[in-house]
């Protein structure tokens, strides 16, 4: 099972960004997908998740800014970024609690992608 997250990159404060991450391999079900991030010096924080029935959580700092949404037939979780600050720069990084096709249920994580906000 493998993630991969697209779509970080350099924007100024107050525009937004749009992360995909995609989860490929040998899934059979894919419960809670999330997003983390991590800024230099400190430690990876949860940003957002979303079970498979569209339950979805938010850190206080993003909440009416970030929208989490997921695509269950593409194995697709989204996290549109709106209004962003310098404080939203950090490496974003996409998880998800995937049971595979040999009944495995284990957390995996993507490469991280960057989100740079300039002020």
């Amino acid at each position: 099972v493998q993630l991969v997250e697209s779509g970080g990159g350099l924007v100024q404060a107050g525009g937004s960004l749009r992360l995909s991450c995609v989860a490929s391999g040998s899934i059979f079900h894919i419960n809670v997908m999330g997003w983390y991030r991590q800024a230099p010096g400190k430690q990876r924080d949860l940003v957002a998740d979303i079970t498979g029935g569209g339950r979805t959580t938010y850190a206080d700092s993003v909440k009416g800014r970030f929208t989490i949404s997921r695509d269950n037939a593409e194995n697709t979780v989204y996290l549109q970024m709106d209004n962003l600050g310098p404080e939203d720069t950090a490496v974003y990084f996409c998880e998800g609690n995937i049971t595979d096709t040999l009944w495995k249920t284990a957390d995996y994580w993507g490469p991280g992608t960057q989100v740079t906000v300039s002020s």
